[in-house]
C-alpha cells in the first residue's frame, strides 16, 4: 500500500479515500469494464477497494464484487435515499482505499442522475467514451460533459475501444484541457464483458470472468489512470465537514422477523437479490435459508419463501422439471405460510411460461396464466408500493407479460403519482403467495419489507 495511503488511515481523522464515479454519455459506452479493472487493478496491488452502482441494477454489481471481493450497494437518492447513500459512502471511506461508484446510462439521464449523485456527495467524474469511429469529436463530448453542469466534479475522461496509438493521438489533441487525458482503452475481446436482454451476463455465469477482469486491468495499468498513484485522484469525502454529517437519522431496526426462518432461492435462475435486502432481513431478527431450484434443493423447514428475480426463461426446462419442489411450495402455501415472488420468482409460479424460442413450458402452477417473452421491453423505472401504511420503494425491469384471471390486488407507483395507476406493477394475492412484476428495495422500508413474509394479510392503500 502507497505510504501517504497508510499513514492517512493510521490517523484518527483517516475516514477519507480516493473516490471517483465512472460515467459515460449513453449506456453501452463501457463503464462496468472500466469500473471493475480500476477495482481489480488496485485490489491486486494489496488495497482495499469498494464499490458501489448507481441505480436499481442487479447485474454490473456481479462483476463489481468479483473486482472487489466485496458485496457492491446500490446508491440512489430517491430508492435507497440520501441517508442510506451516505452512511453507505462513510462506512466504506472508513476503511477503503478506494471507492468507486459506477454510473447509470448516460451521466445526466434519469431522476435522479449519476450526475445528481456525483454533484450531492462531492463525487469527482471520470468520463468514459466510447471513441471507436470518432476523432474531434470526442474532445467536444468530453468538453459537454464536464461542463454542462457548472460545478460538477470532475476528473478526466477516458476513451474507450481504441483503435490504436495513432487514433489515440487524434482524441488526446482533440481535448481542450490536455490534463483532462486518463488514457485509452483498445478494443479487445479478451476483456468484452457478454451481453443479453436484461443486460451484462453474471461474473458467475461465465469461465473465464477472472481472466476478462485480469486482462482489462492489464490494458487500464498501461494508462494516465492505472499509473495515477491514488493519493493523486481526490479524495472522499471532500472536508472534514462532509465527513462528519451526521447519519444518525437512520432509526435503528426493530426484531420485526424476530424466530422467522426465510428460505431463499439463490442460483442462475433466481440471481437478482441486493445484498442490503438480506442485510435488513438479518438485522430484523430472520434466519436466511438459501436453496437452488436448478440444483434440485429441497425446501428448507421455514416460515416463509422469497423466489428473487432473475432468469427462469433461460432455466424454464430445468425448473419445470423440479417437481418436488412444486410440491413443496405448494404444501408450504396450502399451510397459509407466505410466498413474495418478485418478477422471475413471479414468472416461475405461474403454469405457463413461453420462452423466447416460442416453446412452451409448464412452470410451477402456484398462479392462475401464462408468462410470455416479447422482443421489447415491457417495464422500466422506478416505482413505490404503498403497504400496510408504508411505502416501499423499488422499480421494474422486464421483457415478459403475463396473461391471468386474477386481478390486481393493487398496482405499484412511479414516484410522485398520486394513486397507483395503469402503468405500474401488478401486484397479486393468491392464497398466501404475494407476487409482482416489482422488485423491491426493502430498506426503504423495514416495516412494510416485514410485512411481506408474515402470514398477516396485506393492507394496501394509494401511492
Amino acid at each position: 500500500m502507497d505510504a501517504a495511503i497508510s499513514r492517512r488511515k493510521a490517523s484518527v481523522t483517516g475516514a477519507a479515500c480516493a473516490a471517483v464515479l465512472v460515467a459515460a454519455p449513453a449506456s453501452g459506452q463501457g463503464k462496468t469494464t472500466v469500473s471493475a479493472a480500476l477495482a481489480r487493478l488496485h485490489a491486486r496491488q494489496g488495497r482495499t477497494v469498494r464499490a458501489f452502482k448507481c441505480g436499481p441494477d442487479f447485474l454490473d454489481p456481479h462483476w463489481l464484487a468479483l473486482a472487489t471481493g466485496a458485496p457492491v450497494h446500490s446508491l440512489d437518492l430517491w430508492m435507497t435515499g440520501e441517508a442510506d447513500c451516505r452512511a453507505r459512502l462513510q462506512a466504506a471511506a472508513a476503511s477503503a482505499d478506494l471507492l468507486i461508484v459506477e454510473g447509470v446510462m448516460g451521466l445526466f439521464d434519469g431522476t435522479p442522475s449519476a450526475a445528481d449523485l456525483a454533484e450531492r456527495f462531492g463525487l469527482p467524474v471520470i468520463a468514459v467514451i466510447d471513441a471507436q469511429a470518432m476523432a474531434g469529436t470526442f474532445g467536444a463530448l468530453a468538453f459537454g460533459l464536464q461542463h454542462f453542469r457548472p460545478g460538477l466534479p470532475w476528473a478526466g475522461v477516458l476513451a474507450n475501444r481504441v483503435a490504436g496509438e495513432r487514433h489515440a493521438g487524434m482524441l488526446q489533441a482533440a481535448l481542450r484541457e490536455p490534463a483532462q487525458w486518463l488514457g485509452a482503452l483498445p478494443r479487445s475481446a479478451d476483456f468484452a464483458l457478454p451481453e443479453r436482454h436484461l443486460g451484462l451476463v453474471g461474473a458467475g455465469e461465465i469461465d473465464d470472468s477472472v481472466a476478462r477482469l485480469d486482462a482489462a486491468a492489464d490494458a487500464l495499468a498501461a494508462t494516465p489512470l492505472g499509473r495515477l498513484p491514488l493519493d493523486r485522484l481526490p479524495q472522499w469525502p471532500p472536508s472534514v465537514a462532509a465527513s462528519t454529517e451526521a447519519v444518525a437519522d437512520i432509526p435503528a431496526l426493530a426484531p420485526l422477523l424476530a424466530g422467522h426462518t426465510i428460505a431463499i432461492a439463490r442460483d442462475a435462475a433466481f440471481s437478482f437479490i441486493y445484498p442490503a435486502n438480506l442485510d435488513l432481513l438479518t438485522a430484523m431478527g430472520a434466519s436466511l435459508a438459501f436453496f437452488s431450484p436448478l440444483a434440485g434443493d429441497a425446501l428448507p423447514a421455514c416460515d416463509a419463501v422469497w423466489l428473487p428475480g432473475g432468469y427462469p426463461e433461460l432455466h424454464a426446462e430445468a425448473l419445470s422439471r423440479q417437481s418436488a419442489l412444486r410440491g413443496a411450495l405448494t404444501a408450504h402455501v396450502a399451510a397459509g405460510r407466505p410466498v413474495w415472488a418478485e418478477c422471475g420468482g413471479m414468472m416461475s409460479l405461474f403454469d405457463t411460461l413461453v420462452a423466447s424460442d416460442g416453446v412452451a413450458h409448464s412452470m410451477w402452477g402456484l398462479l392462475p396464466g401464462r408468462v410470455t417473452m416479447q422482443k421489447r421491453l415491457s417495464g422500466l423505472g422506478p416505482q413505490q408500493l404503498q403497504l400496510n401504511g408504508h411505502a416501499l420503494r423499488g422499480h421494474t425491469f422486464h421483457y415478459s407479460s403475463c396473461e391471468t384471471p386474477m386481478a390486481p390486488a393493487t398496482r405499484t407507483a412511479r414516484p410522485g403519482a398520486a394513486q397507483p395507476v395503469g402503468s405500474g406493477e401488478a401486484v397479486y394475492i393468491h392464497g398466501s403467495v404475494r407476487a409482482s412484476y416489482f422488485h423491491a428495495w426493502l430498506p426503504s422500508s423495514p416495516e412494510a419489507a416485514a410485512a411481506l413474509f408474515r402470514s398477516a394479510p396485506l393492507v394496501f392503500t394509494d401511492a
